[in-house]
Parts: C-alpha cells; sequence; structure tokens
C-alpha cells in the first residue's frame, strides 16, 4: 500500500508539470522530485518557469550578476519550532542547489529547528523585514549590508538561516534587533546554529559567517567557490 501510494504521488507530480508546461511554456520535465527519504525528508529542485519569475519580481530585476536561466527553486523538507514536518523554499544557483539539499536533509536528521522558509519575495525584498520574520532566506539581488557591491545572496551562493537567533552584530548593531537576546552564544536554544548544523554547510564547502573577524553573521552561510 505504502508503494502504491508513493507512486500516485509521484504520477500527480508528473500530472502538475504537465499543467505547468500548457501555462508558462516550461517542458514537464524541468520539475525534479526526489522520492520522500524513508525519514521523511523530501525535495524538489526546478528552473525559474514564469510564474515564478512573476512571483520574483521583488528579489530579481534585469541587470542583476545572476540570470534567471541559472537559478533553481528548490524545496525541501524541514522540522519547525512546532517540533513538525513542513515545506520549505529557497532559490539558488543552479550548480549549489544539489549539495544545498543535502545540507537541509542532514539538519532535517538532526531534527535541527528552523522558524520558516519562505522566498524574499514575500518580503517585497526586504531583507529586514525578511529577519524580522525570523525568515531563512538564500536568493536576493541587493547591496551587501554597508555597502554597495553586490551581496553574496545576489550570485544564489547565500543562505541565512534564522536570524533572530543567529544574529548580525557589528560593534553595537545587532540585526534584527530581537537577536539581541542571543548574543551569548554559550547557552545553545532552539534555532541556534549548532556544530553539527554548521558541519552540515561545511561538508559542502560553504563557510559559516560567525567565524568572521571584526564582525559576526551568525545567521550567514556561503559557498567558497566563485
Amino acid at each position: 500500500m505504502r508503494q502504491a501510494g508513493r507512486r500516485r504521488g509521484q504520477a500527480a507530480v508528473v500530472a502538475l508539470a504537465g499543467v505547468l508546461a500548457v501555462v508558462t511554456g516550461a517542458p514537464a520535465a524541468a520539475v525534479t522530485p526526489v522520492p520522500r527519504a524513508r525519514d521523511g525528508f523530501s525535495s524538489s529542485i526546478r528552473p525559474i518557469d514564469a510564474a515564478l519569475a512573476a512571483r520574483m519580481q521583488y528579489s530579481w530585476r534585469p541587470g542583476c550578476p545572476v540570470p534567471l536561466r541559472q537559478l533553481r527553486y528548490v524545496t525541501v523538507t524541514y522540522v519547525g519550532f512546532d517540533g513538525q514536518a513542513h515545506t520549505g523554499e529557497l532559490v539558488v544557483r543552479q550548480v549549489f542547489a544539489g549539495p544545498v539539499v543535502r545540507a537541509f536533509h542532514r539538519l532535517y536528521d538532526q531534527r535541527f529547528a528552523i522558524r520558516r522558509m519562505r522566498l524574499v519575495d514575500d518580503y517585497r525584498g526586504s531583507d529586514a523585514a525578511s529577519m524580522r520574520a525570523n525568515n531563512t532566506s538564500a536568493f536576493n539581488c541587493r547591496p551587501v549590508t554597508g555597502g554597495s557591491g553586490w551581496s553574496e545572496h545576489s550570485y544564489g551562493r547565500a543562505i541565512d538561516v534564522n536570524p533572530v537567533q543567529n544574529p548580525y552584530v557589528q560593534g553595537r548593531t545587532v540585526d534584527p534587533p530581537r537577536g539581541s537576546g542571543f548574543l551569548d552564544r554559550s547557552r545553545l536554544r532552539k534555532g541556534m546554529l549548532t556544530v553539527a548544523a554548521r558541519k552540515a554547510f561545511a561538508d559542502i564547502g560553504w563557510a559559516w559567517g560567525g567565524r568572521w573577524h571584526g564582525l559576526k553573521d551568525y545567521m550567514h552561510f556561503s559557498s567558497t567557490n566563485r
């Protein structure tokens, strides 16, 4: 019965892909579902079709350093603060999509809690609003914090995890402000990045902003490969 249910679920995904192909002109094969693992984790990777491009009007625009065709929409299962499984969404560069899925699979197996995981466009592209909402996010074509050059997020090679529990800290600046309650990194609480969670990203070649000198960006992971 479980195998039959799995086959029906996979057939439904294929049918949905066909509908998207009719609506957006994208090929049905564009959706790459991954069968649900025994631990309950599932994921998918697909190109940015017309519907997604319209949704990403705040995070991407002509002139951004990475074209839409090089980005991928990724969904992963994560454990919420309520202890239940949820489906999260991210946009990353194509070359990083598979490794990012593997990292989040490990976080899921660790039962690492994530508050929410939505595209930054749900916050009109505002990094500040996304952080205040404690949203785990990835791609956003925007300037680097405190500068004018492109952020690593603009290249689809950076992810911020639980910004409130893992804030950006420079001098007396704490962003988001609610992160002030989590400056003591020795007292581990729900949503704070653990050694095991950091290793999940280190093992795919992503560095942690909590190791930076001069400032600490505890939420931030970015690829060391350019």
